[in-house]
């Protein structure tokens, strides 16, 4: 009996081995990655919260618009769009003025984007 045990100990065909590495190594990645995310989360936060990303965004929000509005009034005639999707940047670009960390920046920054959006599905609709 001790000779059967033995001999099923000695030959066992190491998958329980194989388990254990692949456990040992999910571990080390989750550990690693947890770290270099957490790492990334808080370089990212600090770059979200410079008022140059904002400003950027704005900038390249404001062009797309008037290239896309634009081209809308020339396309099918209609100032609406363009009018809508102006007001919306507008509301963005006072958005920026206001105090951080109040919720008041966000809020109205919020608000502007959708109506930037409204403008911009004005000009898709009215382009068909």
């Amino acid at each position: 009996m001790i000779a059967a045990i033995r001999s099923t100990l000695v030959h066992h065909d190491h998958s329980l081995d194989r388990y254990a590495m692949g456990l040992s190594g999910l571990c080390a990645v989750h550990c690693l990655a947890s770290a270099v995310l957490v790492a990334l989360a808080s370089t990212a936060g600090g770059m979200l919260l410079n008022p140059i990303f904002h400003e950027v965004g704005l900038t390249i929000a404001i062009g797309l618009g008037a290239l896309a509005l634009g081209r809308g009034i020339f396309t099918h005639g209609y100032m609406m769009p363009a009018v809508t999707g102006s007001f919306g940047l507008g509301i963005m670009a006072g958005a920026m003025q206001l105090p951080h960390g109040n919720g008041g920046e966000t809020l109205w920054t919020i608000i502007g984007v959708a109506i930037l959006a409204l403008g911009h599905d004005l000009n898709r609709r009215a382009a068909r």
